[in-house]
């Protein structure tokens, strides 16, 4: 997301702008209604990059909770046997159209235990921004040797966005944290490989890339509509109107786990 010099936004309406950003279409994993009214840091590591990188040699892949299959669709090269699963049928269709003609075979899956395939099926598992893991499942499923390479949402990502909606959050022990994710990894037999985490800033620079984003990216605000905010929505956009943007952090996990030999 690349913010270009607009300065319509800022003296668009609040009305004209959440009016436009309640009603675009929000399904899929492309951000792009964002390109020029919301920025966000990219975690040093290149996941989309990363994940190409090690399709390319594995013989059978899976890819978890793949959204419309945005970024899986960008690998250059896939395994001989390549499975995406999505739970949300808006996204499911996506991926279908996409993936399809890549050779992807897509699987609407509850995102619930089990997943629907064989024992020691895959040699390798992938998953950016997974809602749930389960990790004995993803053991279950590993070949031998085979690896589990994801980018997880790390914790309190955003929490200046949800505190704005929410009020103060209590912290603590978090399920994302990457102590946590660690142990119940090992707990399903796998053994850590790499564990990075970073905080990255992220800008929105009109009300209406705010609503679009929460709308889209559901478990930030739980239950978040327009008409249930609108109030905290009018404050918060001539907040931006007068700083001239919001500023949050997300946190970003890269996560390497293997399930030995045996």
């Amino acid at each position: 997301m690349q913010r270009h010099a607009d300065n319509l936004l800022m003296s668009s309406g609040f009305d004209e702008l959440v009016a436009e950003a309640d009603s675009v279409d929000v399904s899929g994993w492309d951000f792009s209604w964002l390109n020029g009214r919301a920025t966000e840091e990219r975690p040093s590591w290149g996941y989309q990059r990363l994940q190409g990188a090690r399709l390319g040699t594995a013989a059978a892949g899976l890819d978890i909770q793949t959204g419309g299959g945005e970024v899986l669709a960008a690998a250059e090269r896939f395994p001989l046997t390549m499975v995406a699963t999505e739970s949300w049928p808006p996204n499911v269709a996506l991926a279908t159209q996409r993936l399809h003609p890549l050779g992807v075979v897509v699987v609407a899956d509850p995102d619930e235990p089990p997943l629907p395939f064989a024992d020691n099926s895959f040699d390798l598992v992938t998953s950016r921004h997974p809602v749930t893991v389960w990790w004995d499942e993803i053991a279950r499923v590993l070949r031998p040797g085979g690896t589990y390479l994801a980018q997880h949402v790390g914790p309190e990502s955003l929490r200046e966005l949800y505190e704005f909606f929410l009020g103060p959050q209590p912290s603590g022990p978090h399920r994302r944290h990457p102590d946590q994710e660690s142990r119940a990894a090992e707990a399903a037999g796998l053994e850590i490989k790499t564990l990075q985490t970073e905080r990255l800033r992220v800008e929105f620079f009109d009300i209406g890339a705010v609503i679009y984003f929460l709308r889209k990216v559901i478990w930030i605000v739980p239950g978040f509509s327009v008409e249930s905010y609108r109030d905290r929505l009018r404050d918060l956009h001539e907040q931006i109107n007068r700083d001239g943007k919001f500023v949050a952090h997300s946190s970003r996990t890269l996560i390497e786990a293997q399930l030995p030999h045996r």
